[in-house]
């Protein structure tokens, strides 16, 4: 996975969307402490940027180097590189010693992860009770009715073979069905999902190349494979010329899982 992302780290720190304020607003604000978080699978730091806003500090760390390289330097980030997995001495020295941290987040990652052991990882280093974790993904871009059912039928029927099923039906069920087993924070009845929605002025030359930053499209690259063929590429040309406008908004349905630690 992380050697995918590689191929086109510059593509996705530039392409992807950003996260929206209200996202962290409401983590924070269910967050008791703001000294310390730990942003994990940071990529080039879409997520440790607006963390920074809240908290003191944050680690925010990748097992792809190359995606670092385009992370923006804020004087309260530090960002490092680790292994895919880590024991929890490797967590303690790299990250932070037991029960130290406010907060750990999972941007559009987790469903990658080794959920045991990541999750082990947590437990040991969120404070108890009060420690947070938040997870969150998002979903298929929304533009208008034209543009997204030419995207329904190709991520579908043409880019759906190149996915790894079970993680993408994870995103595809909005965490609904993924494992987290925490707490409800102060205040919530359940860990969600709670609603967000980011949002991204896109072209359509842009849009492509959202798609080029999938790990299907460069698995599809792999095996020989263009998806963004000519029929594929004039189709959505059409749906998105339709309107006149080249300039659109998109909207990316952002789904967050967040509880506490507890005490353990």
């Amino acid at each position: 996975m992380a050697e995918l992302y590689n191929w086109k780290a510059k593509t996705y720190a530039e392409i992807r969307p950003s996260y929206p304020p209200q996202l962290f607003e409401f983590i924070a604000s269910h967050t008791p402490s703001h000294l310390l978080a730990w942003d994990v699978g940071t990529g080039s730091g879409q997520a440790a940027r607006s963390l920074a806003r809240f908290y003191k500090n944050v680690i925010a760390t990748d097992a792809s180097r190359k995606p670092l390289e385009f992370a923006s330097e804020l004087p309260n980030v530090q960002y490092k590189h680790t292994s895919l997995t880590m024991s929890i001495a490797e967590v303690e020295q790299k990250i932070a010693p037991k029960s130290s941290l406010d907060l750990v987040t999972a941007a559009q990652a987790v469903h990658w992860f080794d959920l045991p052991s990541f999750y082990q990882q947590v437990k040991w280093v969120l404070k108890k009770p009060h420690g947070v974790i938040a997870a969150w993904c998002y979903t298929e871009p929304k533009v208008n009715s034209s543009v997204d059912a030419v995207f329904q039928q190709f991520y579908t029927d043409d880019s759906w073979p190149f996915w790894d099923s079970k993680v993408r039906k994870v995103v595809d069920d909005e965490y609904r069905t993924i494992d987290f087993p925490f707490e409800p924070v102060d205040g919530l009845d359940d860990t969600g999902p709670f609603e967000f929605v980011a949002e991204r002025g896109m072209d359509l030359d842009q849009f492509f190349a959202y798609i080029t930053s999938w790990s299907a499209y460069q698995t599809a690259k792999v095996e020989g494979i263009e998806l963004l063929r000519k029929d594929v590429i004039e189709r959505f040309e059409c749906a998105w010329n339709e309107d006149k406008n080249d300039q659109k908004v998109v909207k990316f349905p952002v789904h967050l899982k967040i509880g506490r630690v507890g005490n353990i």
